[in-house]
């Protein structure tokens, strides 16, 4: 029986952080699910389409993994795409409250769907998609924290027609 992980999140926008953790859960399971959440409490600069698009792009080499969105509870949405796990990506202690707190609740609610926790690599430790939302909103070369099609859209974002004539 193949074992296919649901991987959830905002991605907004994805990073190389969330990218190495997709990554690395395609050597773990059979078919991995990037799955972007419509609604969250945060407020979102790309549309999930946009984010869709986005994250498509970012994983066209990794053959078992797709993108998708959803609108429902994740574990809902879990058991809809029969999957038996969630990827939840943690960069430090600071994350781990919310996260146990989540995967407990997930648990309560769909006994059968495990969370399984991955960190990044080191050098993804400290990035996340507000900090790099922040960095390119004020010029800040963004470069090395997201895939370059990702960059770009961020760059297209925060560009005033006066930086659009010097890029």
């Amino acid at each position: 029986m193949s074992i296919v992980a649901i991987y959830p999140g905002s991605f907004d926008p994805l990073t190389n952080g969330h990218l190495d953790v997709v990554q690395r859960a395609a050597t773990l399971f059979d078919r991995v699910i990037v799955a972007i959440a419509h609604q969250t409490d945060k407020s979102q600069l790309f549309t999930v389409r946009e984010r869709v698009e986005m994250a498509r792009q970012a994983v066209t080499s990794l053959p078992n993994v797709e993108v998708d969105d959803f609108q429902t509870l994740l574990v809902d949405y879990a058991k809809a795409k029969g999957a038996r796990v969630v990827v939840r990506g943690l960069r430090a202690v600071s994350d781990f409250e919310f996260e146990f707190q989540m995967a407990l609740m997930n648990r309560t609610l769909a006994p059968g769907v495990e969370t399984i926790f991955m960190m990044p690599k080191d050098s993804y430790s400290y990035l996340s998609s507000r900090i790099t939302k922040q960095i390119a909103m004020l010029g800040g070369d963004i470069w090395q924290f997201v895939p370059a099609h990702v960059a770009a859209a961020l760059q297209r974002k925060f560009s005033t027609p006066q930086k659009e004539q010097r890029l």
